[in-house]
């Protein structure tokens, strides 16, 4: 099997880590609410390569995450929470269980669609939100190590700090090419910048930040 490889820009022979098996992590839905048929797309695709795998002869271990916590209405890192507003339109109470219980109900439809669409289920499904304690942990040492900085509303990753970030999407291009999707950010140092913790005074979880969520990318 031959697969194109994002880092050297060229198809290569896939050999996995270990011999005869594959591990493989897929993302998954934010589940505030019904996915439509463009975000089902991406799971059939997961789907038909696992299966490709399979038939290949390979031991395959499927990962995936259910983001119920940290990814914002914006690629720019800002606007609301998304799971903030699947409360909202439903008139639920801002409160972490209310959160979790429209995450769990949501996740439900998702596996039901699923099944329609004869997607196998993955390995293990796990929700973002019971990781909070390893994503301060990986925080905290990004923050000893530099990596970090502090704005009005949250954490930042110093992207100038790599200097070969971008290196997957091709290389380092001009700004405009590169950030088109990333709005103006007064506080951020680079406009590429991403958030790494976002403070939320109505909702959240603890740190010694500021209460609030761990970003997307994180």
């Amino acid at each position: 099997m031959e697969l194109y490889n994002t880092l050297t820009r060229k198809k290569e022979k896939f050999s996995p880590i270990n011999k005869n098996e594959v591990r493989m992590y897929t993302c998954g839905p934010t589940v505030y609410n019904y996915p439509h048929i463009g975000n089902l797309r991406s799971y059939v695709f997961a789907d038909i390569l696992r299966r490709t795998l399979l038939y290949d002869g390979f031991k395959v271990k499927q990962i995936m995450n259910i983001t119920d916590i940290g990814h914002l209405a914006s690629d720019a890192d800002s606007g609301e929470d998304k799971m903030t507003k699947g409360l909202q339109r439903e008139g639920k109470e801002l409160t972490l269980k209310n959160m979790h219980e429209l995450a769990e109900y949501y996740t439900q439809r998702f596996k039901e669609d699923l099944v329609k669409l004869n997607v196998e289920m993955p390995d293990g499904l796990y929700f973002a939100s019971d990781y909070i304690k390893e994503d301060i942990e990986l925080l905290k040492k990004l923050e000893e190590k530099n990596y970090t900085y502090k704005t009005s509303d949250g954490i930042y990753f110093d992207t100038s700090r790599m200097p070969d970030y971008g290196i997957l999407t091709g290389g380092k291009k001009t700004r405009d090419e590169n950030y088109a999707r990333v709005a103006e950010n007064k506080e951020k140092k680079n406009p590429e910048d991403f958030a790494l913790w976002k403070f939320n005074s109505k909702i959240g979880f603890p740190s010694s930040w500021g209460q609030g969520f761990p970003g997307l990318h994180i």
